[in-house]
């Protein structure tokens, strides 16, 4: 009775913390599980992190991105769950100009936002909603930029601002995108979901407030659901949408469970605590599939792990040492005790399933051919780095310290003395401030789309050193050129040509070293229908079910 007192006294005093030091964010103070109701209206979700923002605009991936998004926000276009290619969504249609600077998009006429405690809406999606939400990227002057931070992660990772010239509504349901200069990918950008849709008179209702940041902690979007609560470390409860354009979902809410104490997902998920445990690791499914009462679904993920190597550090400059770690990292050893078996090795950034993929050899492991570069690169004796490492599980990475200290006793081989750095994860936005002074750091990414520019642009372009998602430093004019010329090309063929040299530059110049490219699992209860998976990470929860 004293372990319950104290659990319940601690709770209390945590969400009284919390209302008093952030107002703005949704606290409720009772038991977030007490309400039996969730599994016969609804499902409860774990995994997947905790949220830094509940707008994905602001996000530089993590729940948010892959998860909530989808469920709170429409986006102008979505990808065909079949062929990853851009479909209609909240535009209907669209036309672009000859010389691919212009996209007119003609919206539906019977989208409607949500209704929550915050806000009534009196008006459906139109023209100005989508002006609103992509001028606030573009445009400094824009009332709602600089809220929140005013960094945008992705889009400045890949120059939208530069590339946008103006977004302009013509009528009440027709928007016009002018760029300044051709990108085949624009349609691709456009489905992600980073690109969604905010209500332009919410907006206009928080600046007669005064509240312009409540915008981001306090969303109204156009999806399938809306937010109902949240307890930070507990629970993100979310509510069926019933004016929902495609019609209200069948499951009435959506609890996802981001709680940091108690058992493990997998012990929620066996004690029937969770209904979908999101991205078991890669030791789990064994013991998920022999449970009759769930079902394990996989797919090969767009995604990659790797090793970024900061390229302005005095001695991972050197070509020649950098070549000698690609060869000291046992990649094969790395699959076996980390993935299992079953991630794929990685010969470059780009994974098997995209249509640019480089079909390189596989990396020699040669740890004596490893120390003659060295050697050549006048470290014989060796040197000292940092190694920067998350360690969130990821689908491109489920044991991140394992992953280190595998790479740790590979480097230690050659004469590197690798000193391991943990953080529960990595923010990309601390890491601006900081990035010259990083050695090393072990990470990965999930392709927001399945145009080979996503994995490319934002890691390893140039511009993308002032965003820190270029966590190598590294900046290649040559390779930045490819990239150019194959964003302006229509036609595949020759795009894949641009790319495969862009893959050979950095298989030549070494700035990171792939690893691997990881499996994206989900387990859900048997009696739930209708839930997929995407190789993007985005899916919507707009036509789950419970079977009984």
């Amino acid at each position: 009775m004293i372990l319950l007192h104290n659990h319940w006294l601690m709770r209390t005093l945590y969400c009284l913390l919390f209302a008093s030091l952030f107002p703005l964010i949704l606290v409720g103070c009772e038991d977030p599980f007490s309400d039996n109701s969730i599994r016969n209206r609804g499902f409860i979700y774990c995994g997947g992190g905790q949220p830094n923002t509940f707008n994905p605009q602001l996000s530089d991936g993590g729940l948010t991105t892959y998860t909530l998004s989808s469920q709170i926000f429409d986006r102008l276009l979505q990808f065909d769950p079949v062929t990853y290619q851009p479909i209609p969504m909240l535009a209907q249609s669209w036309i672009i100009n000859p010389n691919g600077t212009q996209y007119t998009f003609f919206l539906r006429h019977n989208a409607t936002f949500q209704v929550t405690d915050w806000f009534i809406p009196h008006q459906g999606v139109t023209a100005k909603d989508v002006v609103f939400s992509f001028k606030r990227l573009i445009s400094q002057e824009h009332p709602f930029h600089h809220v929140s931070g005013g960094k945008y992660p992705w889009f400045d990772s890949m120059d939208f601002a530069g590339l946008v010239d103006n977004v302009e509504a013509l009528d009440d349901y027709t928007v016009l995108f002018t760029l300044s200069r051709p990108d085949v990918s624009f349609l691709s950008t456009l489905a992600t979901t980073y690109a969604v849709i905010h209500s332009s008179e919410y907006a206009k209702a928080l600046q007669q407030e005064g509240k312009l940041s409540r915008i981001d902690t306090h969303p109204v979007g156009s999806g399938a659901f809306y937010l109902d609560e949240y307890q930070p470390h507990q629970i993100i409860r979310l509510k069926r949408h019933w004016g929902y354009w495609k019609g209200a979902a069948p499951m009435e809410q959506i609890v996802y469970d981001i709680s940091i104490h108690g058992t493990g997902t997998l012990a929620k998920l066996v004690t029937r605590e969770c209904d979908v445990l999101s991205s078991p690791i890669a030791s789990q499914p064994s013991v998920i599939e022999k449970d009759p009462d769930f079902v394990l679904s996989y797919q090969t993920g767009m995604n990659v792990a790797f090793l970024a190597l900061n390229t302005k550090h005095p001695a991972l400059s050197s070509l020649d040492v950098r070549q000698a770690i690609n060869l000291a990292v046992n990649r094969d050893d790395i699959i076996q005790s980390v993935y299992y078996g079953i991630g794929t090795p990685a010969t470059g950034m780009l994974p098997p399933m995209s249509w640019a993929y480089a079909e390189h050899a596989k990396f020699t492991f040669s740890p004596r051919l490893a120390i003659s570069l060295m050697t050549k690169a006048g470290y014989r004796h060796g040197f000292s780095v940092d190694l920067l490492v998350p360690l969130t599980p990821k689908r491109f990475n489920p044991n991140p310290r394992k992953t280190a200290e595998l790479i740790q006793s590979n480097l230690a081989a050659i004469g590197i003395t690798v000193n391991i750095l943990t953080q529960e994860d990595i923010n990309r936005k601390k890491l601006r401030d900081n990035l010259d002074n990083l050695d090393m750091v072990l990470t990965g990414w999930i392709a927001d789309n399945g145009d080979p520019d996503n994995f490319l642009r934002p890691l390893l372009s140039c511009k993308a050193q002032s965003t820190s998602w270029n966590l190598s430093n590294w900046c290649n004019r040559s390779f930045d050129r490819f990239l150019d010329a194959a964003i302006i090309t229509e036609d595949r063929k020759k795009r894949r040509e641009l790319y495969l040299q862009a893959q050979t530059i950095l298989r030549d110049r070494m700035p990171i070293i792939p690893i691997a490219h990881g499996v994206h699992y989900q387990a859900r209860n048997l009696t739930l229908r209708g839930m997929t998976l995407s190789p993007f990470g985005d899916k919507s929860f707009a036509n789950v079910s419970r079977n009984r």
